[in-house]
């Protein structure tokens, strides 16, 4: 019995001592240093030292790190290499083997529920837990002539994270670009889910544990098919190819819904490629020119610079080039845009509503985004013109992480001038450029770099005697990052700087330079979290610093009697904090709500002057002076705005939409021009401007027809403006130490129907626009020579009631296509005089009210013929040539109406631009 006893006893201390030698191996203290090196590298450093061997792949691992041990376990050691990684490890001890595995587990045991004669009660795991710690077995089925992609493996497997559901993040780009691929159709088929990627590309799903099988559509996107296998939360990125047998509607269809689900107002987008069938002057592509063919925006008139959107004048619109203000987007005397074409990607037009991260303009906002590819070769493009020659270069520098635009144009213009019909342009000289570099680097799916540098510049010589020059010119760095799973981030700093100079020579001793100047620095941050799949919030702050010589003019020469004159700096802080929900209270309910609060400060050195309480403005009623220091207060505004907007979805074709905001602006336009000139100036609120304020209400119907091909939209507004600027009849602008006392300001209103009918596919597509709209302005004051028309409204001088805008275009075959543009518009309001008198042997004019009448309505019909190259994929050069006829009518619409005394008689004299058709032919190409 003793025996018997004994020897159990002996067999027990041999498997004990045995395991402790299999422990001791694995617990042996190691230490390792190294810099820089993969893990296998490590991997093969513990192999030596343990005399373990270790089995794994090498190709999985490319990341270099540093790693450091000191007197640590090789089980420790093993648990710190798979930390934050995809692999797990697996560790025989009999054999000495640690296999490394990616996502997996290695099971040795089945789960308890494979039983099926168990009772689940009696488990000591759930049901939850009990089906996912199944090991996943799957068998691909990829041939060498297969289409399906491989599978995409998510995440590393886990027994103390056992879900049923795991959340995934996802990125979308396109194979050839690397470019995000926003509104695509994301379906996970396992789960029977559906959503649509954002406009980086990015969506988020939840997927079941183990096979998921997601389908990925879109216009321009080939249907992709793809297997994903989840083990744990994680991310991946798609590369899908591009469908180039649609490539002609992609256009169009890109954002199919978007109007329909969108909760803006009065938001319109289009791409650069929309306006190149489109026909315009001398065959340019011009996304300004495009926007003026929208639904409640116009211009004063034809070559003209500058926009007005929905009774506003034209400083009130924000025009932003890569986050960066450009003060004057024109070249040519408004003709051309100061814009490359095939830089620029996308533009997006806020008439209302605007995101709370935009500030300071009463009437718009113009997003004008460049591309942010990141190419995997060298891309060419560029167009030869009558007038002007534009390039584009794409460059990788670094494959899939930075890439580097490049685009110029030059102008040689002259020629063209000469066959005006004004005798004040036809010995003019003119030429212009721009140039813009831009380097996208992307650090990795969560995080990009975007720097842009810009300039453009004009020159040109109205009279043999005089030389105007004026420039842009602009910078931006922006950084966008994904802070974590429900957080982006947006950080911006940009400078831009607008600035003209006059020059004038002549025989006599007059000549002088002049010279003006604005800058502004902008720093902001801006960041939006999904809270949940219903709220969104949106929140930042942003601060901008002005600085504005507001002109200074000097002797030209020696020779010169003009006196040396420096009006004084303008010095000013803006600053905006904000904060915005969106709410999807059901399917068919979304609301947004948010505030922004503004503050200006205008700061010194400079002096201003104080006038006598309720008497006008005038060297008469100056009763004192007040000196500032540098940077020392001069006046602050606080500026409270509201943004409100709600969709209301009738049905998944059909909603309802309205919205209510308020806009303060601090700066403000110095023009006695009815259009945009390159001289115009701008003044900075202070003590005596105040600034300009509105109340917009807006309110519309959204419908779309024959699965999109059609949308409709109708949409109605009224505004209300408080400050707004005009001046005195004669006032002097320029060169004047105290403009208030040329300064008028009153209210204003607006108000319109907009109504749009779109077909985005098919051999015929383009939109028709009809805008009745009305802008009225009132100055009133107690005071004659602060009052206009006796203190009643009247017409601004861009009140255009009707307006007319039909483009489309027809496809004869996948090579030949025509265009056509027609546009309609009220005449603009003008003063003619009534009348005239004689006073003192002299004979004056009498005018009637300001804008009482209005010059010859505008119409005018542009057609074009376009031809592409073959489509072939593997050639040189892909080409598209446009023919294009530019007013065909020759309707001689007037620019302008003025009025001159001869032989004792006032006639009426009119202006025009084109005054007859103008023939281009334009060479685009792409390599």
């Amino acid at each position: 019995m003793n025996q018997k006893l004994k020897q159990p006893k002996y067999w027990f201390l041999c498997i004990f001592l045995a395991s402790n030698l299999w422990l001791n191996a694995q617990d042996k203290a190691i230490s390792l240093d190294y810099s820089n090196i993969k893990l296998n590298q490590v991997l093969d450093s513990l192999q030596e030292i343990s005399g373990y061997h270790f089995f794994y792949n090498k190709n999985w691992f490319s990341e270099r790190k540093n790693y450091s041990f000191k007197n640590t376990s090789l089980v420790n050691i093993m648990d710190s290499l798979v930390e934050g990684t995809i692999f797990n490890y697996y560790i025989l001890d009999k054999e000495k083997r640690i296999f490394i595995l990616k996502n997996d587990l290695i099971y040795d045991e089945l789960p308890k529920s494979f039983y099926p004669t168990q009772k689940t009660e009696d488990s000591v795991l759930n049901n939850r837990i009990a089906t996912i710690v199944t090991p996943l077995f799957y068998e691909p089925s990829y041939g060498g002539n297969e289409n399906k992609p491989r599978p995409i493996t998510v995440g590393k497997s886990l027994a103390s994270d056992a879900r049923a559901i795991y959340q995934v993040n996802g990125k979308a780009l396109y194979q050839t670009t690397n470019e995000p691929i926003a509104n695509l159709v994301i379906q996970n088929k396992t789960t029977a889910n559906t959503l649509v990627s954002k406009d980086s590309g990015d969506f988020t799903l939840n997927m079941q544990y183990g096979l998921n099988e997601l389908v990925f559509s879109a216009m321009g996107v080939k249907t992709t098919y793809q297997d994903v296998i989840v083990y744990n939360t994680g991310g991946f990125t798609v590369f899908l190819e591009e469908s180039l047998e649609i490539l002609d509607e992609v256009i169009v269809e890109a954002d199919a819904k978007s109007n329909i689900l969108d909760s803006n107002t009065g938001k319109e987008e289009f791409s650069t490629e929309e306006t190149k069938e489109i026909p315009l002057v001398l065959g340019e592509r011009n996304v300004l020119q495009i926007a003026k063919a929208l639904p409640g925006i116009t211009s004063a008139g034809e070559g003209s610079g500058g926009i007005n959107v929905r009774g506003g004048k034209t400083d009130q619109n924000l025009i932003l080039l890569d986050h960066t203000v450009i003060y004057n987007p024109s070249h040519f005397f408004g003709i051309f845009q100061a814009l490359n074409p095939f830089i620029t990607d996308k533009v997006a037009v806020y008439k209302a509503d605007a995101p709370l991260k935009f500030g300071g303009r009463l009437s718009s906002v113009i997003d004008i985004k460049t591309k942010k590819n990141i190419p995997k070769e060298i891309g060419v493009e560029g167009s030869l013109g009558p007038v002007t020659a534009n390039l584009a270069l794409e460059i990788p520098i670094k494959k899939d992480t930075t890439a580097l635009l490049i685009g110029g144009r030059g102008a040689y213009a002259d020629y063209i001038l000469a066959n005006l019909d004004d005798e004040n342009l036809k010995n003019s000289k003119a030429s212009f450029y721009d140039g813009i570099i831009k380097l996208n680097h992307r650090f990795t799916d969560d995080s990009d770099l975007n720097i842009t540098a810009y300039n453009s510049g004009d020159r040109f010589s109205v009279t043999k005697d005089s030389l105007f020059k004026y420039q842009n010119t602009a910078g931006s760095i922006v950084w966008n990052h994904k802070l974590n799973e429900k957080t982006i981030g947006q950080f911006n700093i940009n400078h831009s700087r607008y600035n003209f100079d006059i020059g004038f020579n002549d025989e006599g001793n007059r000549n002088f330079d002049l010279a003006y100047g604005i800058n502004e620095t902008f720093l902001g941050y801006d960041l939006q979290k999904d809270l949940s799949k219903k709220l969104k919030v949106n929140y930042g702050l942003a601060t901008k610093y002005y600085q504005v010589n507001p002109g200074r003019i000097s002797p030209g020469d020696v020779n010169s009697d003009i006196q040396e004159l420096q009006i004084q700096n303008e010095k000013a802080l803006e600053s905006g904090l904000y904060v915005g929900s969106e709410l999807s209270v059901s399917d068919k309910l979304q609301v947004n709500l948010g505030a922004r609060l503004t503050n200006f400060t205008a700061l010194g050195e400079r002096y201003q002057r104080v006038y006598e309480e309720n008497q006008p403005k005038n060297e008469g009623t100056v009763v004192d002076t007040l000196n500032y220091s540098n940077l020392e207060s001069i006046k602050s505004y606080f500026g409270p705005e509201a943004r409100f907007s709600v969709r209301y979805l009738i049905n998944p074709s059909f909603s309802l939409k309205g919205s209510l905001n308020n806009s303060y602006q601090y700066v403000h336009t110095l023009s006695s021009n009815t259009t945009v000139s390159p001289i115009d100036t701008w003044k900075l609120s202070d003590l005596h401007i105040k600034p300009q304020k509105s109340i917009q209400a807006v309110i519309g119907l959204y419908k779309n027809l024959k699965e999109d091909e059609f949308e409709i939209s109708l949409e109605t507004y009224y505004k209300w403006m408080d400050n707004v600027l005009d001046f005195k009849t004669g006032a002097e602008l320029f060169l004047n130490q105290n403009v208030e006392t040329e300064v008028l300001q009153g209210k204003g209103k607006a108000y319109g129907v907009e109504f749009m009918l779109k077909k985005n596919r098919g051999d015929l597509n383009g939109w028709l626009s009809y805008t009745y709209s009305r802008s009225l302005y009132s100055f009133s004051s107690e005071f004659d020579e602060e009052t206009i028309n006796n203190g009643d409204f009247f017409p601004s001088n861009f009140d255009k009631p009707h307006d007319v805008s039909l483009i489309a275009n027809y496809r004869l075959t996948r090579r030949f296509s025509f265009s056509m543009n027609f546009s309609y518009q009220t005449g603009r309001p003008v003063t003619f005089p009534v009348g005239t008198y004689r006073f003192n042997n002299a004979d004056f004019v009498v005018f009637s009210e300001r804008n009482k009448f209005r010059i010859p309505d505008y119409y005018r019909l542009d057609l074009g013929f376009n031809v592409e190259g073959n489509h072939k994929k593997k050639k040189l050069a892909h080409s598209f040539i446009t023919f294009q006829v530019y007013n065909v009518l020759g309707r001689n619409n007037p620019y302008s109406v003025f009025f001159v005394t001869e032989d004792g008689e006032v006639k009426a004299l009119q202006s025009s631009i084109f005054g007859i058709p103008i023939p281009s032919i334009t060479y685009n190409f792409k390599f």
